[in-house]
């Protein structure tokens, strides 16, 4: 029984998403007349001058990430955002694919990808992925030093401890390998406050209201069972002298959405339903305007010891 021996450039295409550099089919043999007869004949599309895809039809996200890597050639990886995204970094989700390349290292512009050029030493930085992509803390750290809200630059750090994907000490401890570093005393002081329980911006913006309007610090992701019996875990709250309790709800961008939305509704429902007072706020208005929510506490019996 006889059979085709399948091409040389399979395997190579199998473990790159289909994806094929030309220098690479150079090597197995194939050159710029093999290439060009798969192209004429439909069989494979032209993503850039050097770079090729086996397969016809949109690019796959995975395919254009390997697109953009075989593009740029040696010493460049994914950057930014998108090296979390191939981490597993969830929400935070941008349709442009960053690359990372040499200073000075001009390339013809492709389609869907944004190539950055960078002093930084990328080969050093590169975690042992199929794909070259850039570790997650010099990625998060660079990312959220030079993003021009500060606000997104402590929610990117937080949500990399939250999703598992990293660690506040570990997160500190390349501060120092990545200098000069933007920001680097006040991400610092925000790392410790991971280290120490806070769990988000919201909550770092919860306990900067107390401090600043002298409102004692709350008890934070308390668990508490709601009149359903399910455990549910408050973002704040505080039990008074007389024995109620005043729990603050903050609500960011994705409780806006419809579901989440009507979630939200029936949660803070079954909370009060048990005797537990329960007020919202947006991160917003935490952060705009704390005097507003510090007021409504206030008015609700949530008082400092020289209120």
């Amino acid at each position: 029984m006889s059979g085709t021996t399948p091409p040389r450039w399979l395997p190579l295409a199998a473990a790159q998403e289909g994806m094929l550099h030309r220098r690479q089919l150079n090597r197995l043999g194939m050159g710029s007349h093999y290439v060009d007869a798969q192209l004429s004949a439909r069989r494979w599309q032209e993503v850039s001058s050097v770079v090729v895809c086996t397969t016809t039809g949109a690019l796959t996200r995975a395919q254009l990430m390997w697109a953009g890597v075989l593009h740029a050639g040696p010493c460049s990886a994914l950057g930014g955002l998108t090296a979390l995204e191939r981490h597993g970094l969830a929400r935070w989700h941008r349709d442009e694919i960053t690359v990372l390349v040499r200073k000075s290292h001009n390339l013809e512009p492709v389609n869907g990808i944004r190539f950055v050029e960078t002093r930084r030493p990328i080969p050093l930085l590169t975690s042992p992925l199929p794909l070259s992509t850039w570790r997650v803390e010099p990625t998060a750290l660079l990312w959220a030093g030079y993003h021009p809200v500060t606000r997104s630059a402590y929610g990117l750090l937080a949500a990399c401890v939250q999703q598992g994907l990293t660690t506040p000490y570990r997160l500190d401890g390349w501060i120092t390998r990545m200098r000069p570093l933007r920001r680097a005393k006040p991400f610092r002081r925000f790392l410790g406050e991971l280290a120490a329980g806070t769990q988000s911006v919201a909550e770092r913006d919860v306990l900067t209201m107390c401090d600043s309007f002298l409102i004692p610090r709350p008890g934070r992701q308390t668990p508490r069972r709601d009149s359903a019996g399910r455990l549910r875990f408050t973002d704040a709250e505080w039990r008074l002298p007389d024995g109620r309790v005043v729990v603050l709800e903050v609500d960011g961008g994705f409780h806006m959405r419809v579901e989440h939305w009507s979630a939200d509704i029936e949660r803070e429902r079954q909370l009060v339903a048990t005797g537990v007072t329960v007020i919202r706020c947006t991160a917003l208005e935490l952060r705009n305007h704390p005097d507003r929510v510090a007021r409504d506490l206030r008015a609700l019996g949530v008082l400092g010891s020289s209120a």
